[in-house]
């Protein structure tokens, strides 16, 4: 459990906002520990083996995006949701190629649920205050189909350790992740704390 990995991107819009130390350092206050990071500009057919290591997920973005029009009385794009998943991916790549993206790998305890609660929910304007979408963010669903364009939202983080796992294995190769301790781990780790005191 000490050792689960997740997978972060930060995100064009991130990078371009200046906010990678930010969000670097939110993330590491946690006491996630940063195993690996690198900055890319990925292409069109990366990013969408980045988001098809999922089979179903255009189908299953694609019904959420359906959902997400009717529940607010709009007529979806198409009914069909693989149609509609291919939309967003479409958006995605174009967005997700636009400059640099930061790729990190982040280590620590219940590392995936972690970085999703600090991360916040996919909508940043629906997200909580205190996660990093939430106050750093304005972006609505509604404004991003208004514009044809992604829901502009500062970071990617995996959604389950298995996915995180594919994700890491497609973004980095095992020798770009680095094993090393850190002081605080002994601290974060340690049952009885016994190796303060001198």
């Amino acid at each position: 459990m000490k050792t689960e990995k997740t997978f972060i991107i930060i995100k064009p819009d991130g990078v371009q906002r200046s906010l990678i130390g930010e969000i670097i350092q939110r993330l590491e206050r946690t006491g996630l520990k940063l195993v690996a990071v690198k900055m890319i500009v990925p292409d069109e057919n990366f990013i969408e083996k980045h988001y098809t290591i999922d089979p179903e997920w255009k189908g299953t973005v694609g019904e959420k995006t359906i959902k997400s029009y009717r529940e607010k009385g709009l007529k979806p794009p198409y009914d069909d949701p693989h149609k509609v998943g291919n939309i967003v991916l479409g958006n995605l790549k174009k967005f997700m190629t636009s400059g640099p993206v930061i790729a990190m790998v982040l280590q620590g305890l219940h590392a995936v649920k972690l970085v999703r609660k600090l991360v916040g929910g996919t909508e940043p304007f629906a997200s909580d205050v205190g996660t990093i979408r939430g106050d750093f963010v304005l972006d609505s669903y509604q404004l991003a189909d208004i514009d044809g364009r992604a829901i502009r939202n500062l970071v990617h983080a995996s959604g389950s350790i298995e996915e995180a796992n594919k994700e890491i294995a497609l973004w980095f190769k095992p020798e770009e992740i680095i094993n090393y301790r850190l002081i605080q781990e002994r601290i974060l780790y340690d049952v009885n704390l016994d190796e303060i005191l001198e």
